[in-house]
């Protein structure tokens, strides 16, 4: 059962790292995250949400949905890797 688990771990984390060739190189100014919505973030965020930090800003209210399922998502995770991972007592 654990051999089944192995393969499924290394299987999953070589699609995911297949699908990382098309992610925009590491710190590229030209693409979309840098161009377009960074910049909305850094000059209204303060405003509109009336709250000094901007990291805060974004994470709590822009996302704050986001945040909280990503949250569930990680929690859940852990609770799969926990009961594939705990030994059995027979």
């Amino acid at each position: 059962m654990k051999i089944f688990a192995l393969l499924a771990t290394l299987a999953t984390g070589i699609v995911l790292l297949y699908g990382t060739k098309d992610f925009a190189p590491w710190g590229d100014p030209t693409s979309p995250a840098n161009s377009h919505l960074s910049q909305v973030y850094i000059e209204r965020a303060v405003e509109e949400t009336h709250v000094p930090n901007l990291v805060t800003a974004i994470l709590g209210d822009y996302r704050g949905y986001d945040t909280m399922l990503e949250t569930v998502v990680i929690y859940c995770a852990g609770m799969a890797v926990v009961s594939v991972l705990r030994r059995s007592r027979s």
